[in-house]
C-alpha cells in the first residue's frame, strides 16, 4: 500500500497556486488547504513599504502555516485522507530571504527551523513558473486592492528566487517528485485542456510512486 498523496502547488505570487489546488481537489476528490493571505493584517502596509512591516508579515504566515499544517497532520493525513495544499511551508524562506535583514533572517530562521522540524512533509510538488508579462496580467485581472502596490521588481526578483529554492529543494528531497509547468503555455484556467494535461502527469505521478489516490 502506497503512502497517502500530500501534494503542494508552489510558485510565484500570481501564477495560478490555487485555482490550480482547487482543480486537483475537485478532480481527486481530495482534501483542499488554502494558505491565510488577506487575514494578514500586516499584508498591505507590507506591500507599501517592505522593510518596514517584513518581520511582522512574515513572522504571522509562519505561524499561520504551521498551525494549518498541524491541523492537516492530526485530521486528514494520519487518518490516510489524501490533501492538496496551494503552498509548500518552504515558501516562507523564500520570503524572508527576500525581504529581511540578515539580523532578522538569523531570528526567524531559527524560529523556523524549530517550528518545521516534525512537519508534515508532501510526496508532490507542484512547480507552477511564469514569465513577468504573464504574472503581471494575471495579478491585474484578479484585481485584488491589496496586490495594487506591489513592485514590478520585486515579482522579478521573487521569481528568481523561487526557481533557485525549487532547485535546491530538489536536489536535498529527492523522495519528493516535482513536476514543473510553465504558466505562459498552459492556462488551465481558460483551457480545459491544459488543465487536463496537469491532472494526467499527476495521475500518472501518483501511480508511478504508488502513491494512495
Amino acid at each position: 500500500m502506497g503512502a497517502t498523496p500530500f501534494i503542494t502547488v508552489e510558485g510565484p505570487i500570481g501564477v495560478g497556486k490555487t485555482s490550480l489546488a482547487k482543480a486537483i481537489s475537485d478532480h481527486f476528490q481530495f482534501t483542499l488547504l488554502k494558505e491565510i493571505v488577506d487575514e494578514n493584517p500586516f499584508l498591505g502596509k507590507f506591500y507599501e513599504n517592505i522593510e518596514e512591516w517584513s518581520f511582522q508579515t512574515e513572522m504571522f504566515f509562519l505561524c499561520n502555516r504551521y498551525k494549518q499544517l498541524t491541523d492537516i497532520h492530526n485530521h486528514y493525513l494520519k487518518k490516510d485522507v489524501p490533501v492538496v495544499a496551494d503552498y509548500h511551508i518552504f515558501k516562507n524562506l523564500i520570503f524572508a530571504g527576500r525581504s529581511l535583514n540578515r539580523v532578522e533572517y538569523e531570528k526567524y530562521l531559527k524560529i523556523y527551523d524549530i517550528l518545521t522540524a516534525d512537519m508534515p512533509k508532501p510526496n508532490v510538488v507542484i512547480y507552477l513558473h511564469a514569465s513577468l508579462e504573464t504574472i503581471l496580467s494575471r495579478i491585474k485581472l484578479r484585481g485584488r486592492d491589496i496586490e495594487k502596490n506591489i513592485s514590478p521588481l520585486y515579482l522579478e526578483q521573487l521569481s528568481i528566487d523561487y526557481d533557485k529554492a525549487i532547485n535546491e529543494f530538489e536536489a536535498q528531497h529527492p523522495e519528493v517528485t516535482v513536476l514543473r509547468f510553465n504558466g505562459d503555455d498552459l492556462d488551465f484556467v481558460k483551457h480545459q485542456e491544459d488543465l487536463q494535461f496537469i491532472i494526467n502527469t499527476l495521475s500518472n505521478t501518483l501511480i508511478k510512486g504508488s502513491i494512495q489516490s
